[in-house]
């Protein structure tokens, strides 16, 4: 039976990926803030999984946590984080920006180490993270939004060279979804949203087939390449 840690499962697509893997005879260990949210989990078998409450802002007491996690579930083939957030912050209050990097860039390096070194010692492993397509351009309505997931796009490939280099069978996936149909979607004039289940159905497809970089839902793949290539002239007025 292979292992995996969904890290902040109790909601939006990090909650969905949990069901998606319960349904496909994975034992699973997942974390959030809110135990009572873990409670509307769509259990297939409780037996397969283990919730432990877990703040990723809490830098002292994460790692412990996940090698608890791991104890528990008896071992880990794979480990998805989805605790990334984002706030609307055009006043640029400073700690509305402090939270967000506490939380996309110190939980999620934290974290990501702690698994490529799990996964180095025993040999194999697939880190999961989920970033997204607004790491390719700036926004001025939420700045470190942006900012923090183009760290986690530059980190994860950095990651990925280490382990090449390294000779270890690691993957290391890169998920970048456009709009989920999540309490993370906001704004007005959202376009191609998709449900959250189909997100997560899309992106266990991908780590399947053990990608590198993929794009939720597929379309957004053409977003990404007109992000990158739109002068930012244009882009101060979107």
């Amino acid at each position: 039976m292979k292992k995996a840690i969904i890290i902040r499962a109790t909601s939006g697509i990090g909650k969905s990926l949990a069901e998606v893997l319960l349904r496909e005879g994975y034992m699973a260990g997942v974390t959030g803030r809110r135990e009572e949210l873990f409670q509307s989990l769509q259990l297939h078998d409780a037996k397969r999984i283990v919730f432990k409450k877990m703040d990723v802002r809490d830098l002292s007491t994460v790692e412990s946590e996940c090698n608890e996690l791991v104890s528990q579930i008896g071992g880990l083939d794979l480990l998805i984080i989805s605790a990334g957030i984002g706030e609307e912050n055009k006043n640029l209050n400073f700690d509305t920006e402090n939270n967000v990097i506490r939380t996309n860039i110190q939980g999620f390096t934290l974290i990501a180490n702690w698994a490529l070194r799990y996964f180095k010692e025993q040999g194999h492993g697939h880190l999961v993270n989920i970033s997204s397509i607004a790491g390719i351009r700036g926004n001025g309505n939420a700045p470190s939004y942006n900012a923090t997931k183009a760290y986690q796009i530059n980190y994860l490939e950095g990651l990925r060279i280490n382990v090449k280099e390294s000779g270890s069978s690691i993957t290391v996936t890169d998920v970048r979804p456009g709009f989920v149909d999540t309490a993370m979607a906001k704004g007005e004039g959202l376009f191609w949203v998709a449900p959250v289940h189909k997100a997560a159905e899309q992106i266990y497809a991908a780590i399947k087939q053990k990608k590198e970089v993929v794009y939720i839902t597929k379309r957004w793949r053409l977003i990404a390449l007109l992000l990158r290539i739109i002068p930012f002239s244009i882009l101060k007025r979107l």
